[in-house]
């Protein structure tokens, strides 16, 4: 049944797989010394996680989010941020570029989409822009498929 409630995870990735799980670490790790705004990468977190259906990863990036200052607005406003006035242009370029990747095997990324983003950003901020779509959508494939269960994520920049 798909849309049965599942509270149970059925493997600790972590736990078996520590090398493949300390990879994304270090991903992690190099997004966040980018200089993409703390802001725009839990935007770029949340929305790709909720295309996803993400529980685990929506309840984690809505609590980093708000413990970086994001405001309860934008967040509840990101799944319909086209038609919200709550964001940049360059935080708008970063949402169609994240659902296109995200979307990636429904359009292959449009020209359209890629001529908007690389007006707000610089090709290696595309590209680790990117870099941060692949890294959350890797992280929404684990939870989900392992069923990590939400709500117990909580954040360390309280």
């Amino acid at each position: 049944m798909k849309n049965e409630h599942h509270t149970k995870q059925r493997i600790a990735y972590s736990k078996i797989a520590p090398e493949g799980i300390e990879s994304l670490l270090k991903l992690e790790a190099y997004i966040k010394s980018t200089g993409l705004e703390p802001a725009l990468r839990e935007l770029v977190k949340l929305r790709a996680s909720q295309i996803n259906g993400c529980a685990y990863c929506i309840d984690m990036h809505t609590k980093d989010a708000r413990a970086h200052g994001e405001t309860e607005q934008r967040l509840y406003g990101v799944t319909a941020w086209r038609e919200t006035p709550f964001y940049s242009e360059r935080e708008r370029a970063a949402l169609a570029w994240t659902e296109a990747v995200t979307k990636i095997s429904e359009d292959q990324v449009p020209d359209e989409t890629y001529n908007q983003v690389k007006g707000h950003f610089t090709e290696k901020e595309l590209v680790d822009l990117t870099l941060a779509v692949i890294a959350i959508n890797s992280w929404n494939r684990l939870a989900i498929s392992f069923r990590t269960p939400p709500g117990s994520y909580q954040s360390e920049h309280r």
